[in-house]
């Protein structure tokens, strides 16, 4: 596996070493002891996985405050997703910074998304398939989310009018969202 951290502390691309020939490939799509080798330690305890039927779905940017807030390890299993993560630590020197990178199942890359960061993505093709490893369960009373488009943030969507969920219209701006990361 390969790990390159971004330019956002804590975030990495994770590209596994892929296999391949004429009956199609295999991959080592997670290896606790590599990802420890690059000070990643997360006990992973729950995986989700979402279908995004059309092109232009936009989910996010989601994150969950403290003391349940979440590091997700994402993949693609089929099609491709415009894939961002926003700082949202208030002392951090890239508060309010994002990096978005193409995930999808031709290149194998995974994003780790560390806590304190808000995340979402737009799929790129029909029938994508996201799946997810996190190392804190699903809280619903500490969900909380940040308006995809909110101009302070100034993220390069790849569309200008994604299909998204009731929750995903009403997310506030950055400036008033409830934060409670250092």
């Amino acid at each position: 596996m390969k790990v390159t951290p971004l330019k956002l502390q804590g975030a990495a691309l994770v590209e596994p070493i892929v296999h391949g020939d004429s009956r199609g490939y295999f991959m080592e799509s997670y290896n606790g002891a590599i990802l420890q080798q690059h000070r990643i330690s997360n006990d992973f305890i729950q995986d989700n996985q979402s279908l995004s039927a059309e092109p232009g779905v936009l989910r996010g940017l989601h994150y969950q405050l403290n003391p349940k807030a979440q590091t997700k390890l994402i993949r693609v299993l089929s099609g491709a997703i415009y894939d961002v993560i926003v700082d949202i630590r208030r002392k951090s020197p890239t508060f309010g910074h994002w990096v978005g990178v193409i995930l999808s199942e031709h290149n194998h890359r995974q994003l780790l998304v560390p806590k304190g960061f808000a995340h979402g993505f737009c799929t790129l093709v029909p029938n994508t398939q996201v799946f997810y490893k996190v190392d804190e369960y699903y809280s619903p009373e500490n969900d909380r989310g940040i308006l995809w488009n909110d101009p302070a943030l100034g993220i390069d969507w790849p569309i200008s009018s994604p299909i998204l969920s009731d929750k995903d219209q009403r997310h506030p701006l950055l400036k008033d969202a409830e934060l409670n990361f250092e």
